[in-house]
Formats: C-alpha cells, sequence, structure tokens
C-alpha cells in the first residue's frame, strides 16, 4: 500500500542548540525534545525523569470532594457498595484498583461487570436491579456512565447514590449523581485530560489517601494495573499518564501482581535480565514495553468480557496468590485462543464481502453486516479491515435483537462526530475520535448506512485516505551509535503523544547480503533482511529488517539506491543483542 511521508517540522534552531549544549547530547535527539516540546533542562529532566510527586491534585478535579465525602461517609456507616465497571481492559483494570483499595480498608464491597451481551456497554437497568435487590446503597462506576442520565434516575428512585468516574466526553447533560468525576466535562478545570478510566479510578484513591492522611506509597501496588490500562485503552503518554506508565513499566518489570504476572507466564513473556553487553559504555536490557501490554497482556485480559464474562478478568487481576493467578490465566487464556479464531473467521468474511462488492472502490468508507459474527470480536475486525483499506470502518453484528457494532477511523478523521451526525438512528452510542461502539434497531441499518457514508464522503479529505508515516527528523547513519541508543532508549514510554522516534535515511545501498526471509505463499510478502550503508563512507554497516517489503529485493539486490524509513531497536538473537534498523517503508530512488 502506498504511504505518504510527512516530516515534521525541524525545531527551532536556537533552541535545538542550547538545549544539545546544556545536555550534552547529539543536536538530533535535542531536536527530538523540542519536537515534543521540551525546551530547557528541567523539562527535559521531568521527561527522562518522571516523578510521582508531579501528579496533581486530584482534588483539582471537579467534584472529586463530594466523591470522597460520600466514600467515607459509606465506610463509617458500613453501607455496602459496588464497585461496576465496562468489561474492557481498561473497565476492569479500573474496578480492581478501586475494590482492592476500599477492601483493604475493611469496606462492605462487592464489584459487579455487565455482561456485554445482555446488558451492553455501560450502566445498565439490570445492573441496577441487581444493586437494589443486594441492598446496595453507594455504587462508584468506573469507565462508564457519563450518559447514563436515565438509568442514574432510575436508581435514584430506590435511594441508590452513584459516584461516576469516567473519561468519555459527556453529553449536552451530566447524569444526576453524588459525583461526576471526568475530566473533559467543561466545567472540569483538571489540568490533564486524557486520563484512562481507570486512572480516574486512580486519582480517586489517591484523593482518598489525601484527604485522610494515609501514604501516598499505598497507592504503588496500583501503577501496574494503571498501566495496563493506559496501553490498552490507547490513550496519550504525555503529561500525568507519562509518569504513571512510567512507574507502572517499573512494577511490571519488577513485582507485578499475581495475575498480571500469571498472564505473562501464559503467554510465555519473561521480564529478562539486563544483558551485560558494553558498547562505549552502554548496556542493553530487554523489558516489557507498552507494546507488550497492548499485544499481550491486554487482549487477553479483554478476551474474558468478549466471548465470557469480564467479572473473570477481574477475579484474575484481584487474585492474591500466583497458584490461583495460574488458574484463571490458564482458563482466560484458553479463551483468548478461541476468540483469535472467531475473529481470524470474521475479518475473512469480511474481505469476502468486500472483495464482492462491486462499488466498493468508489467508496470512502466501509460498512459490513454479518448476523453471525460474535459480538465480542467485531471491534478487532473493524481495526483490521481500517488497516487492510485505510478507511473509517464500521462492522456490525445482531445482539439482542439490535444491531451493533464497532466503529474504526483514519488519521486525522473524527468517526465519533460521524457516528453522532447519525446519532437519530442511534439506540446508543459512545467512544472517542478514533474508536467508537453504536447500536440500532435493524429497519435502520440501510438508513444509517448510507447516511454515514455521505457524511464521510463530505468531510474527510482525500489524503487522509492514505496512510501516513510522520517522520520525525532525516540523519545519516554515522549518527546512529550505542550512546546515542541508549539516549533514545530514555525516550520510552512510547505511545500516542510520544510515539517512539521515526528517522528518515536516503541514498543507500544494501552492502551485499540482501536476503528474503518468512514463509508467506507470496514471496514478495517476505521479509527483506539487510545489511544497509552509504555508497560513499567506508563505516560498518547496520543490519536492517523490514517486515512484508520482499517486494524491493531484486532491485536492491542488483544494487538500486534507496531510501528508508525507521526505528532504531536493539535486537536478540542467541543471548547476543544488537543495534538493527526496523524499516516501515522502503523507497528506491530513480
Amino acid at each position: 500500500m502506498l504511504k505518504r511521508w510527512v516530516t515534521k517540522e525541524y525545531g527551532e534552531n536556537e533552541a535545538v542548540t542550547k538545549l544539545s549544549k546544556e545536555l550534552g547530547i547529539d543536536p538530533v535527539l535535542a531536536n527530538l525534545l523540542v519536537q515534543r516540546g521540551i525546551t530547557d533542562f528541567n523539562g527535559a529532566k521531568r521527561f527522562f525523569r518522571p516523578e510521582l510527586e508531579h501528579l496533581h491534585d486530584p482534588f483539582l478535579m471537579k467534584d472529586m470532594d463530594k466523591a470522597v465525602e460520600r466514600i467515607h461517609k459509606a465506610l463509617k456507616t458500613k453501607e455496602k457498595i459496588l464497585v461496576y465497571g465496562d468489561y474492557d481492559v481498561d473497565g476492569t483494570t479500573a474496578v480492581a484498583l478501586v475494590y482492592s483499595f476500599f477492601k483493604d480498608l475493611n469496606a462492605n464491597i462487592d464489584f459487579y461487570i455487565p455482561d456485554r451481551y445482555a446488558e451492553g456497554y455501560g450502566v445498565s437497568y439490570q445492573g441496577i436491579d441487581y444493586a437494589c435487590e443486594n441492598k446496595y446503597s453507594l455504587v462508584i462506576a468506573l469507565d462508564c456512565g457519563i450518559k447514563a442520565i436515565d438509568k442514574i434516575d432510575y436508581a435514584r428512585k430506590f435511594g441508590i447514590d452513584f459516584i461516576i468516574g469516567d473519561h468519555h466526553r459527556p453529553g449536552d447533560s451530566l447524569p444526576d449523581a453524588v459525583a461526576v468525576l471526568d475530566a473533559k466535562r467543561s466545567d472540569c478545570e483538571y489540568p490533564y485530560k486524557e486520563l484512562s478510566g481507570c486512572g480516574v479510578g486512580f486519582k480517586l484513591v489517591q484523593a482518598y489517601c489525601q484527604q485522610y492522611d494515609m501514604p501516598f506509597e499505598l497507592l504503588h501496588p496500583y501503577l501496574d494495573l494503571v498501566v495496563v490500562s493506559i496501553a490498552a485503552d490507547i490513550v496519550p503518554i504525555t503529561g500525568e499518564n507519562r509518569i504513571l506508565a512510567y512507574y507502572g513499566l517499573k512494577k511490571m518489570n519488577t513485582n507485578p501482581r499475581p495475575g498480571l504476572e500469571a498472564i505473562l507466564q501464559v503467554s510465555n513473556i519473561t521480564r529478562k535480565p539486563v544483558y551485560d553487553i558494553k558498547e562505549d559504555g552502554c548496556i542493553f536490557s530487554r523489558e516489557l514495553s507498552i507494546s507488550d501490554l497492548v499485544f499481550v497482556v491486554g487482549p487477553r485480559i479483554n478476551a474474558a468480557g468478549r466471548l465470557e464474562s469480564g467479572s473473570n478478568s477481574v477475579e484474575l487481576l484481584i487474585a492474591e496468590n500466583y497458584s490461583d493467578a495460574m488458574t484463571l490465566a490458564s482458563q482466560i487464556n484458553s479463551i483468548n485462543n478461541e476468540r483469535r479464531h472467531l475473529d481470524n473467521q470474521a475479518t475473512t468474511d469480511a474481505l469476502d464481502m468486500i472483495e464482492n462488492d462491486t462499488s466498493f472502490g468508489d467508496k470512502k468508507v466501509t460498512v459490513v453486516y454479518n448476523p453471525t459474527w460474535h459480538k465480542g470480536v467485531v471491534g478487532i475486525v473493524a481495526s483490521r479491515l481500517t488497516d487492510t483499506y485505510y478507511r473509517p470502518t464500521v462492522v456490525l453484528t445482531k445482539s439482542n435483537g439490535l444491531i451493533t457494532g464497532s466503529a474504526r477511523s483514519v488519521k486525522g478523521f473524527d468517526v465519533y462526530d460521524a457516528i453522532d451526525a447519525c446519532s437519530d438512528l442511534l439506540e446508543h452510542f459512545g467512544g472517542h475520535m478514533y474508536a467508537a461502539g453504536l447500536s440500532m434497531k435493524e429497519e435502520h441499518l440501510e438508513e444509517f448506512t448510507k447516511k454515514f457514508e455521505r457524511i464521510v464522503e463530505e468531510s474527510i479529505e482525500s489524503s487522509m485516505l492514505i496512510p501516513e508515516i510522520e517522520i520525525d527528523v532525516e540523519i545519516r547513519l554515522s549518527t546512529i551509535n550505542s550512546r546515542f541508543y541508549r539516549i533514545l532508549k530514555q525516550f520510552a514510554p512510547f505511545g500516542p503523544g510520544n510515539m517512539a522516534p521515526v528517522f528518515k535515511t536516503n541514498g543507500l545501498i544494501d552492502s551485499g547480503l540482501a536476503r528474503l526471509v518468512g514463509k508467506n505463499e507470496d514471496p514478495l510478502k517476505n521479509h527483506l533482511k539487510l545489511n544497509v550503508v552509504h555508497p560513499d563512507e567506508s563505516s560498518y554497516p547496520i543490519p536492517a529488517i523490514a517486515f512484508q517489503q520482499g517486494e524491493y529485493y531484486s532491485k536492491i539486490r542488483d544494487g538500486e539506491l534507496f531510501s528508508i524509513v525507521y526505528h532504531v531497536e536493539q535486537n536478540e538473537w542467541n543471548g547476543n543483542v544488537t543495534l538493527q534498523l526496523n524499516v516501515k517503508d522502503i523507497k528506491l530512488i530513480p
């Protein structure tokens, strides 16, 4: 697929030069900092050495004082508290965090995760009925509830108070809850707006500790839950999220809770020791990264809620001993294997539908529907179709008498707004700029499809339909050495808002060792292993891997010049750790 290469504007020269001298680092690295808004020594120190003491005062969040006061009242009078959360990773980690914290304070507390199929997303009438029947007088809803106006009114009839801790966009009105914690409220002046749902839960227990003189160290055991939520919910890793992710990864790499350790074990992922291989004073290491949490840990926690019950994931996350955790993790891993089979089959079905749609090439969106697809995998299928065709995508199935599904978007296009414009045809919708969920009556499917296609057609720019590779800076290979990489590593954790730097280098050749690796039936889709070098330099070639770019093999082997865009990373093989370039795209030079 054709990709656009777009190079970021270079940082202001004076600021780059000044920062390079102050920090004693290569101007290329100083430029990366300036591009991220870091222009002085203190800013760089905060970036490279985040401190938990730099977290914001939780009472800056609107209604936090009300939430803490209501919880304290419930604890003093031994009221029954129900912690209620969504069935995805963010919701289950949030529930595990808040439930565990207050349980340790001898609260009369339990948790509730709605059934994806019987109840759907968010606060449900069934969940409120459960709270009423079991005499819960306070419900703390996490990662959901910001639009549950009718449901909160329903709960009030039974004398049930709600505290809502959400991070999704509010509607025009807020629920009539005791407290509504959401930094995206128009009247909330909290300095950081991009917390995960679990992050909001963390701020709630932080506020409780602060109000009642409990040491902040009591919160350290929950940081692994917060970083898993940050990674899986794909929120920006900037500001407060960067601090939480930084320390959460430290805990994941040293002493994660039994449930997370068990997930790593059943996934055959282990934290690896530092490799004492020194080059120019650099020691390479392999630690768990945000990507490991996104692609290994997150899907397994999600799998329980996709196919069975999200409560199983909470039970895993709150497990207190490793033996119990391993039993639960093994069960969830089996569920995840079933999930993979279902989403692979649904993806194949969807690709066949698109292939047979003669009008597909004229559209700027993808909308597919199959009533037999499993509701729990349509979001995954939507992501895969977006990766394949790079268009705003909606994947729909049928569940409980409604058409329901997930939407995914392309860079720069707000799919939430497009769905919002179709709200007159929907029973429910919610989400973010790049991912949303929706449901509708069956008789509205055709009209929704036409309206959604028209709205996207009228509002999307043609350039948005071509995948973009954003390049931080162009460099020569001689810039890359062990010290450069050692500092580059400290830019992590990487994620939205702080992506791993992408470099461009022009005018390269292969040193003569180019080869194809992989087992794809189409040899052009195999991987390309290179050793790249500037033809006018006598320096050692740098190893590179270009996944699924075998199409360039013959011309590169014949000595043609080419340019690449890439990440710098380390490669481990048979105990040897070396630097290599992970090539995102190649362009031959005519």
